[in-house]
């Protein structure tokens, strides 16, 4: 691929725990560490945030964000090459130009200036769906390791990409995979429970043709532990819980049935909001679709 993990930052304290990620991941990856900070032509020179040492200007303080970002980074991975670059524009449209040229983008879940509202509002929203790449964001530190990474499942072809990336991620970090398929029953008449065995019979051949599908992915990564579990049920609960024990939560930007719209759609958003952990949201590059 490119050799490049890039993270985005404004400042805020979201951002430095994103830049910690980014490092980490570009330490185990052998690549080397972008960090971009974009500044919107139309922002005011004379910011109501400030970085200390830069207060100047709008411009000052740009400089001053990506500075402290690169020190922090190269004190966090005193082994990876790391550059930055200031970029001029609207923050979606530039961010979405810059994960074309990465292997991930990384974000903190909360900022400011542009970033603000992050995870709730259009911009995350916008790049977790339509990012090239792979889009990771990062809410606050991790202050504990559990060897684990969640991936939603459910056979499509975003699903099979979320997948691949979290067994990559697993191997590097010499982690387990815990793949989660969740289904959601249809709405029944009030005499539902007529059809109790018939909707169990539904999730349980939906459970066995999931489990059919990750044969070829225990054959292709023997060296990584892959387990999976289902749910009959909505997947934000499933997936939230399965992250409390997890490094990485990890779902495709599209998918089929209750994985639908992951990111654009309620699952994605609540994955998002709940995730006890950073979340990558993965979407198929171009060519892989």
């Amino acid at each position: 691929m490119f050799g490049l993990v890039t993270v985005a930052v404004d400042g805020s304290p979201s951002a430095l725990a994103a830049v910690d990620w980014a490092a980490d991941d570009a330490a185990r990856t052998g690549s080397a560490l972008r960090v971009v900070h974009v500044r919107e032509p139309w922002a005011t020179e004379f910011p109501f945030h400030r970085v200390d040492g830069f207060d100047q200007s709008l411009t000052d303080f740009c400089e001053g964000v990506l500075a402290k970002a690169a020190e922090h980074a190269r004190e966090r991975a005193p082994g990876v090459a790391v550059t930055t670059e200031l970029i001029t524009g609207a923050v979606v449209e530039r961010l979405r130009h810059e994960s074309e040229k990465t292997d991930t983008l990384v974000l903190g879940s909360r900022g400011m200036g542009g970033f603000t509202g992050l995870v709730v509002g259009s911009v995350g929203i916008a790049l977790a769906g339509h990012a090239a790449g792979p889009v990771v964001v990062v809410r606050d530190p991790p202050h504990e390791r559990f060897g684990e990474i969640v991936v939603g499942v459910d056979g499509s072809p975003h699903s099979e990409s979320a997948l691949e990336y979290a067994l990559d991620q697993a191997l590097l970090r010499g982690a387990r995979v815990h793949a989660v398929y969740a289904w959601m029953a249809p709405m029944f008449s009030p005499f539902m429970v007529a059809y109790t065995d018939a909707v169990q019979g539904i999730f349980e051949a939906g459970l066995e043709r999931v489990k059919q599908w990750l044969v070829p992915w225990h054959e292709r990564y023997p060296q990584v532990t892959l387990v999976e579990s289902g749910v009959c049920g909505h997947p934000i609960p499933a997936l939230v819980e399965a992250s409390e024990k997890a490094d990485l939560l990890v779902v495709g930007s599209r998918g089929l049935g209750g994985f639908k719209g992951a990111v654009l759609g309620s699952v994605g958003h609540g994955a998002l909001h709940g995730a006890h952990c950073p979340v990558a949201v993965v979407r198929p590059r171009v060519h892989e679709e």
